[in-house]
């Protein structure tokens, strides 16, 4: 392993920062370089998950603007990296009810390229459906709750969206049909998981099934993965960590990786090791360079803070991307990373090639 340094060029300020990246990085890890910032109107002051569809090259961020009422998602083509919209009708930032209890929104995205819709998770505990066509919010579905409904997935085998409802007390699941735009039904989680979150849902098409990400569980300092049936909306199976989960994403040779860097055996329930010492809230997985992109990790004990990249064969920590938020996603057509930074903009990062 050896030490390297990252240079950043910032046009804004016309100077070079460079960040040591500490005795993780391998020789042979790729160097990312900035391509491009997209500003955003009014830039950004708060944001939540984001999400590549690229069947259709379109990158969408869950942008709390500022004000009340003025959230909405961003829309960045992914091959022209030009901003091409912003879709309105989201919560924006407001304050909180009560505490724990968060009402900004829009929070998690989710698209479904086949419908050509996002179902995106607001702070007014409703699912927005956009028609990402006509760039519009076309339909709104209540989930039932005082807090945001956050997180989502969609299970393309039964056309139902799951999101996590994670700070109502007690927390629980919704299930949404895609068909109907209406509620299935939901799983609450016991009284005594209030407080201690739900975060990521995925879908699994090999078994059928969501995979939903617990960070705590009462009593212990770990979490878990719950397997759950969308079609009884039953946990069926749950998956011990040894970290606490927040974000998570599957792979197509079926393994689970969380975003405290734990890799699970998804159908096995197998400990396939964990990354040291990467901790983050959302990572994502890109087929197109099978590596795993951590949002922002802050450890100045190990030389460095930025995005962790991660060999999906081998968990090793590669590098890491010298750039700060919580969410990213990945564009695998061009292998492009999509990190929004708080008054900067979306930053557009490559492996120099």
């Amino acid at each position: 392993m050896n030490k390297r340094t990252i240079c950043i060029l910032s046009v804004a300020a016309a100077a070079t920062a460079c960040i040591f990246v500490g005795a993780f990085a391998q020789s042979n890890a790729p160097n990312y370089q900035l391509l491009k910032t997209i500003e955003v109107p009014d830039g950004l002051a708060a944001f939540d998950i984001s999400w590549v569809d690229a069947s259709n090259q379109r990158y969408y961020l869950a942008d709390h603007t500022a004000t009340p009422g003025t959230g909405r998602i961003d829309v960045v083509d992914t091959q022209a990296l030009t901003l091409v919209g912003t879709i309105p009708g989201f919560a924006g930032t407001v304050p909180n009810p009560e505490p724990g209890c968060t009402a900004s929104g829009p929070t998690g995205v989710v698209a479904v390229p086949q419908l050509r819709r996002l179902y995106v998770g607001d702070g007014d505990s409703t699912v927005k459906v956009v028609d990402t066509q006509a760039q519009a919010v076309i339909a709104v579905i209540p989930t039932g709750g005082k807090c945001r409904a956050d997180e989502l997935a969609y299970d393309a085998a039964d056309h139902i969206i799951v999101i996590a409802n994670d700070q109502d007390s007690p927390p629980y699941l919704t299930f949404i049909s895609t068909d109907t735009q209406s509620v299935l039904g939901r799983y609450t989680y016991p009284d005594s998981q209030t407080g201690h979150g739900l975060e990521q849902p995925v879908w699994n098409p090999k078994n059928e099934r969501f995979y939903q990400a617990v960070p705590q569980i009462p009593g212990i300092n770990t979490g878990s993965i719950d397997i759950i049936n969308p079609l009884t909306m039953q946990v069926e199976r749950s998956l011990m960590t040894t970290c606490s989960p927040a974000g998570l994403v599957l792979t197509p040779s079926q393994r689970l990786k969380t975003s405290c860097g734990q890799a699970l055996d998804a159908i096995t329930g197998d400990n396939l090791g964990r990354t040291e010492p990467v901790a983050a809230d959302q990572l994502w997985y890109n087929p197109g360079d099978n590596n795993y992109y951590f949002g922002f990790i802050f450890n100045p004990s190990a030389g460095f803070n930025g995005c962790a990249v991660v060999d999906a064969n081998t968990n090793q920590l590669l590098t890491f991307i010298p750039a700060s938020t919580h969410t990213l996603a990945a564009d695998p057509n061009y292998n492009r990373i999509f990190i929004p930074v708080t008054g900067s903009g979306i930053q557009v990062w490559a492996a120099a090639k």
